[in-house]
């Protein structure tokens, strides 16, 4: 054996064994999501008690939080690469709890947007799933790697499953605040099992020769900014964002705007159920097939989904069935969206690159919420926004049916990269415009105006 295989043997044996990594990550990510996910099931009790009943201030709270975790993934997944995952995650873990403690005290709609959004922004990009399957799919071998993020994944989802029917009895039975509180403990009893995630990028499997690299982040990154195949990953992760924040903060309101707000609670945790499937089948699908193409029927399918629960006549069982199906496509995308980044461009500084996809996932999440709450102060309703979503996952499945699989070439030439460049970073601008545009329309638009508005832009168009 040579000295470069022993070093290699002796840090994976030093490691923690797969089984728990996997089993860990998956618990970890179960709370720091699940907790995430019950804010949808905040939203009347702390509207009504704090906000004088207008979601606006809600849904800002929401957006910005969605846009700080989305601008500090990037970060935590640098530091996750250089200083291994538990660390990176038990600090986010101790910012989480506090945010959670202040938002216990919120008596204000600053104090809501500053700990409801910007803290625990902050906290979840550090204490997340993104930091986690970085951890665990460096920790994992190439070929076991795709069904190892689809368990964590699948794990992960039960926390949703279980937490938010647990915020719904603890909200009747205590207060909103005294959840609050009761969820900060949870969060921070989770800093028990960051030391499973120890270990930096170069401890544990060698790289496949089309991704071994020396290069530097930001070599990495230059890399990265010129490569059509990843712009497009960008684009598309976007309309993840939109969806399913969209959902998770407003789906109990909605199911309470059509008369069963118990039922689409009911649903919402569903979501979480079925998500284990889902992710389960897309970690093992993703190691077979085409992770572009399913990642395009995904998005498909969440669009004819989304659309005939809108189009269908309200009902108790409809909400339910749409928890089901939606539950079966909901985090599904986020092993074969990791899976891809590492293929891509290996697992050196798949943290950092991950985060970055990661970001423009949370742009389209600060497009819902800012949407969603808009809408219904506005309008009454959601309709708007259910229909921008069904067209943003049209469009998703068309970025992903174009997107060409496979380590990204060493280095992407020139000429190649620039006429890359154009293509993806066009369609990601018009992504980031439709969805900011989305949520911001309701803001600019009052009965009549909203024609007024149009007829003057086609004038200009026109001349």
């Amino acid at each position: 054996m040579t000295s470069v295989e022993a070093s290699s043997t002796r840090t994976r044996k030093g490691a923690f064994p797969i089984w728990a990594v996997v089993t860990f990550g998956g618990l970890l990510t179960a709370i720091s999501l699940g907790v995430r996910s019950t804010y949808g099931v905040f939203l009347d009790p702390v509207v009504d008690a704090v906000l004088d009943g207008a979601q606006g201030p809600w849904g800002i709270a929401i957006a910005v939080q969605s846009l700080m975790w989305g601008i500090s993934q990037p970060v935590a997944g640098a530091v996750s690469d250089r200083y291994g995952g538990a660390v990176t995650f038990a600090g986010g873990t101790i910012l989480y709890a506090t945010s959670l403690l202040l938002m216990s005290t919120a008596d204000s709609a600053f104090m809501i947007i500053f700990a409801g959004g910007f803290l625990t922004g902050i906290a979840v990009g550090a204490a997340s799933f993104a930091v986690v399957l970085s951890a665990v799919g460096r920790m994992v071998s190439p070929e076991r790697r795709s069904m190892a993020l689809g368990v964590v994944s699948a794990v992960g989802s039960l926390g949703q499953f279980a937490l938010v029917p647990l915020a719904r009895i603890l909200i009747e039975r205590w207060s909103w605040e005294q959840t609050f509180v009761a969820f900060a403990i949870v969060t921070a009893s989770t800093i028990l099992l960051t030391p499973s995630l120890r270990g930096s990028a170069r401890r544990f499997f060698p790289e496949p020769a089309a991704t071994a690299t020396d290069r530097t982040l930001r070599q990495e990154l230059s890399r990265a900014a010129r490569a059509r195949p990843y712009l497009l990953l960008n684009a598309a992760f976007f309309v993840c964002g939109f969806h399913v924040t969209f959902i998770g903060a407003y789906l109990p309101r909605y199911g309470g705007d059509l008369g069963h707000e118990n039922t689409a609670t009911t649903a919402l945790a569903l979501i979480g159920l079925f998500n284990v499937f889902g992710s389960l089948a897309a970690g093992a699908l993703g190691g077979k097939y085409s992770k572009t193409k399913l990642l395009a029927g995904i998005y498909g399918a969440r669009a004819v989904v989304i659309a005939l629960y809108v189009a269908l006549p309200a009902s108790p069982t409809n909400t339910i069935l749409f928890g089901c199906a939606i539950g079966l496509l909901w985090l599904s995308t986020v092993p074969l969206t990791s899976g891809m980044v590492t293929e891509q461009f290996g697992t050196t500084h798949s943290g950092a690159l991950f985060g970055i996809v990661f970001f423009s996932h949370q742009l389209g999440a600060f497009g819902g919420a800012l949407g969603g709450g808009w809408a219904h102060d506005r309008f009454g309703s959601y309709d708007l926004v259910w229909w921008v979503a069904v067209a943003l996952g049209v469009a998703a499945l068309l970025i992903h049916l174009s997107i060409d699989e496979g380590p990204i070439a060493d280095p992407p030439p020139a000429t190649a990269g620039s006429r890359g460049l154009l293509p993806a970073g066009g369609m990601a601008s018009v992504m980031l415009v439709v969805g900011i545009g989305a949520a911001l329309l309701p803001a600019f638009t009052r009965n009549g105006e909203a024609a007024t508005l149009l007829d003057i832009c086609f004038s200009v168009a026109t001349g």
